[in-house]
């Protein structure tokens, strides 16, 4: 790729590297040139451009981008459209993310034109949060680099979103004679926040008497009942393998699998297997909503996830919880974090047609309604379709028959589109985070062409309204 300041009579073709102002008009960054354009600047006296030319080696930005994001994620992922050369991985499901950091790291040491950003390896993610970004640094990527890359990728994604299970989850809470009811309710009510976080219920709470042969009845009692995983809330801290807890559960006829951690707070918590089931000592930091070891623990069993001796021993390098104010507790984790935005398109469907005479949304079009090949392209890129009928409408929705789409009726379409954008709007669900406005007399807009428009919108980035250009010509935001 050749890259700098060329004379603008000759970079037709160049991709454009700033945003040039000319003429009260404006010319952004990543425009393809063309002989328009330079007619343009020569007008408006702009004699030079920053500008790159790309050479038979060089694949463009979106290009490289969408072919790392289309074979990075694995399940559990969904990969978003490129722009600006971004392609962002999301979370299809509520889960643990699983990142390859070895590979990744390689594929980010092979040539500083491609990135790839992804969370903390076993994060736990909300369901459409962004998990990775690749990101193309200039305006190509070498195309041995790309091929570099898919190689080190080959059949094996490296980013995937192990999804929560619902678990039916059992709990035993044991007590000394001087424990307070006031602590057992505290400590069953910060259980259940938890366990509700990852997507799981605590069915059966059964309180006992702190001893050995106390724990033994009650997690014998859950395992028969199926409960998966079962917690174990002691009165007292859990200080060694020989126990109250871990005595009882052993005299069960379970297994230790480990003792503590290097996670501060949260080192006294005990992991131990009955029967296949995992039994967990909860320490008595938990008590407290804040972020502890004991919590890492709880996410993986509850997404299926193995968790052996040697896991937990690994947790130490970012296990000094206490000190990072900032980390949330388990109930706090949305705040902060980068979602797909829930996009809701409108198509406005109300029209007379006066001029054609006829309604030509129900004119055919390569053997389909105009009405229904529009739809067919919008459902392919939103997460909901709205159509707002008018005249005709009981042959509109005929024509949708079958289509994943809501229908709302404007009464007074007659008297223009105003009024079916204004019916649209206030049939959105609460949780629309952007719409999409679009004419059912738009067949040959595929879904390619919105899930582009739809990439622009990132408000984290200033884009909350998306224009699409075509030829140099904007069309509506």
């Amino acid at each position: 790729m050749e890259f700098g300041e060329i004379l603008s009579a000759e970079a037709e073709g160049a991709i454009l590297a700033h945003t040039v102002r000319h003429g009260g008009a404006v010319f952004k960054k990543g425009r393809t040139l063309s002989a328009a354009d330079i007619a343009k600047f020569t007008a408006a006296g702009v004699a030079r451009v920053f500008a790159a030319r790309l050479g038979p080696d060089d694949i463009p930005e979106d290009e490289a981008a969408a072919a790392i994001a289309a074979v990075a994620g694995g399940t559990g992922t969904n990969a978003k459209a490129p722009f600006t050369g971004r392609a962002n991985l999301h979370a299809a499901c509520h889960g643990i993310a699983l990142i390859d950091t070895a590979r990744i790291n390689a594929l980010n040491r092979i040539h500083e034109s491609l990135t790839l950003a992804t969370v903390a390896h076993h994060a736990v993610v909300e369901e459409r949060q962004m998990t990775a970004t690749v990101k193309v640094i200039p305006f190509a990527v070498p195309r041995e680099a790309l091929a570099r890359a898919l190689e080190i990728i080959g059949g094996e994604p490296l980013i995937r979103v192990e999804g929560f299970r619902h678990r039916d989850v059992g709990l035993v809470i044991t007590g000394l004679p001087q424990t307070k009811p006031a602590l057992l309710a505290k400590s069953e009510e910060s259980m259940r926040q938890r366990v509700a976080a990852l997507d799981g219920v605590i069915e059966d709470v059964l309180l006992c008497e702190h001893s050995i042969d106390g724990v033994r009845k009650a997690v014998s009692e859950l395992r028969a009942r199926h409960r998966h995983p079962i917690l174990v809330f002691g009165a007292s801290a859990i200080v060694d393998r020989g126990d109250v807890v871990p005595a009882g559960v052993i005299a069960a006829g379970g297994e230790i699998v480990h003792l503590g951690m290097p996670v501060d707070p949260g080192n006294l918590m005990l992991f131990a297997r009955l029967e296949g089931v995992p039994v967990l000592g909860v320490p008595s930091c938990a008590r407290s909503p804040k972020l502890n070891g004991f919590d890492w623990v709880l996410e993986r069993v509850m997404a299926g996830l193995h968790v052996s001796a040697e896991d937990i021993m690994d947790m130490g390098a970012g296990g000094l919880l206490a000190e990072i104010p900032t980390r949330p507790s388990p109930r706090d984790r949305s705040l902060e974090i980068q979602h797909a935005p829930r996009v809701v398109a409108l198509i406005l469907a109300a029209g007379q047609s006066k001029r054609m005479g006829y309604n030509k949304l129900l004119a055919d079009v390569a053997g389909k309604r105009m009405i229904r090949r529009t739809v067919e392209a919008v459902l392919g890129a939103v997460d909901k379709v709205i159509v707002v009928t008018g005249n005709d409408a009981g042959a509109i929705t005929g024509a949708l028959e079958g289509l994943a789409v809501e229908s709302v009726h404007n009464a007074d379409y007659a008297t223009g589109l105003a009024s079916s954008l204004k019916r649209g709007l206030s049939a959105l669900p609460k949780e629309t985070d952007a719409v999409l406005v679009a004419l059912g007399d738009m067949p040959l807009v595929s879904a390619y062409d919105i899930g582009k428009l739809l990439a622009a919108f990132n408000p984290a980035d200033h884009r909350s309204i998306c224009v699409p250009v075509f030829n140099g010509a904007r069309g509506n935001p």
